[in-house]
């Protein structure tokens, strides 16, 4: 079975990444408007890139990639310019090789990071649909795709639960439900408990930075469970538990939600792996060529020398050179020359102005 990540480019020119089994099913979802999320409101759409990849988990890693790419970046892709890819990224595209195993994908990603799966997160008697929605979300944000549900309160599948997940259909759609917390947590030999309260029982208590530590340190798989919305963990749950997690919180005021706590313990587990950081490296863009920041400058102190800026005259070539070292050092983009070099313009010679001018003095 092939799955595909894949990328669409929507009516307002923005780009929408994702993955599935089913191509062109999924396709004509977007267009028909009955992916919620993203694209509903976008359409038409179109689609401009796909790659096929043995195992879902791998399509997955390819999509978290992809979506954390800069604009530049994405078109690159799109083009098939593996090149200018290398050059904005410095890293090679795809690391995902179509006979590498899901595991060892996972461990590049890591690089050096734990070889510990990611933990199961285990939702006890969770009540309201858009609550697991906003928790799978949570989740998925920091990449974790293991959801289980005890008893939810309005059975399952939960259509409130869609809209509220906000495009976290993966995580929705892999979700498990349990009779009991033991049976949830049958495969896991590392269990942790999220609760404000010891409820009298001889359990370490950890914070959610230790908990993660832990988790990455295991070789097996671990849980973390989270009490429903009202009334949290029983006494017999949390003693299923070998840690308490519990958030250091105003004690005046402890009232976390729980999408909040789900996303405040995928948090610190996500700090371990190699999530994209689109503030970081990919979304910069490239530096403006000399040329374009030497115009730059040519017209600022043209625009400055008509202002009578430049005084006393014996400290223009001081004051130039400030001037260009201030502009230099910036490593402005073409765009955001452009855009000063418009500011310049529209100070120099305003909009009125110009309109007063006859075809001829153009």
């Amino acid at each position: 079975m092939a799955f595909y990540t894949y990328m669409l480019r929507c009516s307002d020119g923005s780009y929408y990444t994702g993955h599935t089994d089913d191509l062109d099913l999924r396709l004509s979802q977007h267009q028909r408007g009955e992916i919620r999320g993203y694209t509903e409101k976008r359409r038409p759409v179109a689609i401009v890139w796909s790659e096929t990849f043995p195992s879902r988990d791998e399509a997955f890693a390819a999509e978290r990639q992809v979506k954390g790419w800069s604009r530049a970046k994405k078109e690159a892709l799109i083009r098939g310019d593996r090149d200018m890819i290398s050059q904005l990224a410095k890293k090679p595209i795809l690391r995902y090789a179509a006979s590498a195993s899901s595991t060892a994908a996972r461990d590049e990603r890591k690089g050096a990071a734990s070889k510990a799966p990611p933990p199961a997160i285990v939702l006890v008697r969770p009540q309201l649909g858009e609550n697991i929605g906003k928790a799978a979300r949570a989740m998925l944000n920091f990449g974790l795709t293991d959801l289980r549900l005890v008893s939810p309160r309005d059975g399952w599948p939960n259509p409130a639960a869609g809209p509220a997940a906000s495009g976290a259909d993966l995580v929705l759609e892999r979700a498990r439900v349990f009779g009991s917390v033991a049976e949830a947590v049958a495969d896991c030999p590392f269990v942790f408990a999220t609760t404000v309260r010891k409820r009298g029982l001889v359990i370490p208590v950890v914070s959610p930075e230790e908990a993660a530590r832990e988790i990455h340190g295991h070789d097996g798989p671990s849980a973390i469970l989270f009490g429903a919305e009202r009334s949290g963990l029983e006494t017999d749950e949390v003693a299923l538990a070998g840690r308490i997690v519990t958030v250091p919180v105003n004690p005046d005021f402890r009232s976390l939600n729980l999408a909040q706590a789900v996303i405040l313990v995928a948090y610190e587990w996500s700090k371990h792996v190699a999530l994209a950081v689109p503030t970081e490296g990919d979304a910069a863009e490239p530096r403006a060529p000399h040329e374009h920041l030497e115009g730059l400058i040519e017209q600022l102190y043209g625009a400055l020398e008509a202002a009578d800026y430049f005084h006393p005259p014996d400290r223009t070539p001081t004051t130039k050179n400030t001037i260009r070292t201030i502009l230099t050092k910036a490593g402005w983009s073409t765009r955001e020359v452009q855009a000063l070099r418009g500011i310049v313009r529209a100070l120099a010679e305003p909009r009125a102005q110009r309109k007063r001018r006859s075809p001829a003095e153009e």
